[in-house]
């Protein structure tokens, strides 16, 4: 009789059918992920596992086991400065330009310290910030010791998850032979390799916002938002409302943020052309959807760190660090 593959329970558990199958615990996720980072999972055991969870939808258990198991393999330099906000970008931009890499920057340039990370690629048609960001001059690190280096010269980095985890990225890779995301894509936004205090999320279902928020909680995130951004990343589609589910010290909330411009029908952008993200900084663009993303972004983020006590304030300080912000991104007079 052969003997059952070590791996083959944690299938077993999640695929045995609607009356007999399970979530794994976090427990049983952790060990599974230990598996799944040692390379001791067939890839057909692999395929199996993720796709159940794809169509199930990963829980909050689940995710929390994951991810937990991912940052205990993550090395914080001993040097690294402390970074305030946590920032994930692993959607890539399709209809909009990626106008949240400006709010992300504005942060960094009133001396906030936002670490970004995030991955390329998966999806054909799609602006990934990797690319952006290299258009505008700001090169992605390679290592977490470079990150460190760069948070603490420029207030900003961008590490890509093939440096961060390269075999969380090979995962990824897979899309194309499943046909499907994995539930990689939700295991990553909440990698939080700094242990910032402050996280931002996106998701592109609203479902899975609670799912965020309660990993989020199983994983002590002190403080946390997730809402549903434009094409799944974290920025803020101004013609809608939008709800954001936030998370500070235990405790759970919802705010709901009206329309920045109602009645506005934000267009399919067919050029995607990442120039005009510097030039929308430097004022030869005027484009009213990617002024507004970018001021409706930074205001989520200052409401979330607690730099303002409503939306209205927080629209009108972000409204203010625009109009004030530095003649090109990632001036460093604000460096620590």
């Amino acid at each position: 009789m052969t003997e059952p593959h070590p791996f083959a329970k944690y299938v077993q558990t999640i695929a045995r059918g609607p009356n007999l199958s399970r979530p794994l615990t976090e427990e049983e996720m952790a060990q599974a992920t230990n598996m799944i980072l040692d390379d001791q999972v067939d890839p057909l055991q692999m395929g199996a596992f993720l796709c159940v969870l794809r169509v199930r939808t990963e829980d909050p258990g689940e995710t929390a086991g994951f991810v937990r198991v991912v940052k205990e393999r993550i090395q914080i330099p001993k040097d690294a400065p402390d970074v305030d906000l946590d920032w994930s970008s692993y959607a890539g931009k399709k209809r909009q330009l990626p106008w949240f890499l400006l709010s992300a920057l504005l942060l960094a340039d009133s001396g906030i310290k936002v670490f970004m990370h995030g991955t390329e690629g998966h999806t054909e048609g799609r602006l990934y910030s990797r690319d952006a960001l290299s258009v505008m001059g700001i090169g992605h690190v390679t290592s977490m010791e470079e990150a460190a280096n760069q948070i603490r010269e420029r207030n900003f980095s961008y590490l890509p998850l093939q440096y961060l985890m390269p075999k969380l990225q090979d995962i990824m890779d897979l899309k194309p032979i499943l046909g499907v995301r994995t539930p990689i894509n939700t295991f990553t936004r909440m990698l939080n390799p700094f242990d910032a205090p402050y996280s931002l999320q996106s998701v592109f279902h609203p479902n899975y916002g609670e799912i965020h928020r309660e990993a989020s909680v199983l994983l002590k995130q002190p403080h946390m938002a997730v809402f549903k951004g434009e094409g799944g990343e974290g920025e803020r589609r101004p013609a809608k409302p939008v709800v954001v589910e936030s998370l500070h010290d235990g405790v759970s909330s919802d705010e709901e943020w009206p329309a920045m411009l109602p009645g506005v029908t934000a267009h399919h952008d067919e050029e995607m052309n990442p120039d005009r993200l510097l030039a929308l900084w430097r004022g030869d663009d005027d484009d009213q959807i990617g002024t507004n993303a970018v001021i409706g972004t930074t205001a989520i983020a200052l409401r979330l760190m607690g730099r303002a006590g409503n939306p209205i304030d927080a629209t009108k300080q972000a409204t203010e660090m625009w109009e004030n912000r530095a003649g090109q991104p990632l001036n460093t007079k604000n460096a620590a």
